[in-house]
């Protein structure tokens, strides 16, 4: 393989995705705790403020567990880091099709 002028950005692209992941990591392995929703914590606040406090409604769809919850959050955070990732291509390539032609 042949060093273009592309190596560079490449082994920087490398090196930044590895400190997200040591980043991201770091914490799950060296602080234990309990990792709750901010909802949950929401609730409980609001419960120990106004112990009368009636929700307005109630949820569409009561998913049996958390585990189920977890996943429709991160496929939910999936799709959307998605199409944020299209559209930014998307740009990037009409702007580098626009160099091209001029």
């Amino acid at each position: 393989m042949t060093p273009t002028s592309d190596q560079p950005v490449k082994n920087r692209n490398l090196w930044m995705i590895l400190a997200v992941v040591i980043l991201s990591i770091t914490p799950l392995i060296f602080i234990r705790g309990d990792y709750e929703g901010a909802d949950e914590q929401a609730e409980n606040l609001i419960g120990e403020i106004q112990p009368n406090y009636q929700p307005w409604f109630e949820p569409i769809l009561e998913v049996p567990s958390g585990e189920i919850e977890s996943l429709l959050f991160v496929s939910q955070a999936a799709i959307g880091a998605g199409i944020v990732g299209y559209v930014i291509g998307l740009y990037k390539g009409r702007q580098q099709g626009k160099n091209r032609s001029s």
